[in-house]
Formats: C-alpha cells, sequence, structure tokens
C-alpha cells in the first residue's frame, strides 16, 4: 500500500525525489503519511481535493484486499503565517 501512494504521488508531483511515505501503525489499521515539496502539496491535493479522495479511494480498495484499513494523511511542510511570535507596538 505504502508503495501504491509513493508510486501514485510521484508521477503527479514536480519533485518526486522529495516524496515521502511513511507507515505508523494504529489501533484500526495504518496510518500512510504523505509529505511532498511544499509547492507540490496543491497538486497532490488537487481541486476540491479530488486527487486526495481518489488516492485515498485506491488506498482503501488494496486495504480491503489485505484485510486490514488505511488511512491517508498529507502532510504539508509549508511555514504557518502569523505564529504569534511577532512584535506589538504599544
Amino acid at each position: 500500500m505504502k508503495e501504491l501512494i509513493e508510486y501514485i504521488a510521484k508521477a503527479i508531483v514536480d519533485k518526486p525525489e522529495e516524496v515521502k511515505v511513511t507507515e505508523v501503525p494504529s489501533e484500526n489499521g495504518v496510518i500512510l503519511k504523505l509529505q511532498v515539496a511544499p509547492e507540490d502539496t496543491g497538486k497532490v491535493i488537487g481541486k476540491e481535493g479530488r486527487i486526495a479522495k481518489a488516492m485515498r479511494t485506491l488506498l482503501r480498495v488494496a486495504a480491503i484486499r489485505k484485510g486490514t484499513r488505511a488511512t491517508l494523511e498529507i502532510i504539508s511542510d509549508t511555514l504557518v503565517k502569523g505564529d504569534g511570535q511577532g512584535t506589538s507596538s504599544s
């Protein structure tokens, strides 16, 4: 299942060398965490989340065939603006 997600993600993104999929066991199956370059995050998610939804559907089918459950999480490394560490003027 990890290989499936890695294959799909590498085919979609501009920087396939930065695609990383980690597998984390959970109580009810496995969680696959997909990490891509910050500029490729939108490509993996797709318009209105269509690509991410399709990847999750394929993952679900593969998991059912193996008799388990699987969840896909897309991790973004983008910096969050307004992290509360700015200066304030009084």
